[in-house]
């Protein structure tokens, strides 16, 4: 049986967290996920953003690359064959 429980947090500066779980939840093994969402206040990302990260361009250099569109096709296929 697979049971959930939802926890919102601010990350302080030490980025320590603690967590209490209810009494009733079961022992043993956990996988924990924690997702990080952008502040109300902060700016949404912009296309120069993206430009200017270090992920645009980062297949440029590769001799081993053909067309990048056919590669990252390629990827994306395999990857949903080992998740299937």
């Amino acid at each position: 049986m697979v049971r959930t429980l939802n926890l919102t947090a601010n990350i302080p500066a030490t980025c320590e967290l603690h967590i209490s779980l209810p009494a009733d939840f079961p022992q043993g093994p956990a996988e924990i996920v924690l997702v990080v969402s952008p502040s109300k206040d902060s700016r949404r990302s912009t296309l120069a953003d993206f430009r200017d990260s270090e992920f645009f361009g980062m297949w440029r250099d590769r001799s081993d690359i053909g067309d990048s569109v056919d590669f990252a096709h390629e990827l994306r296929s395999e990857g949903w064959k080992r998740s299937a």
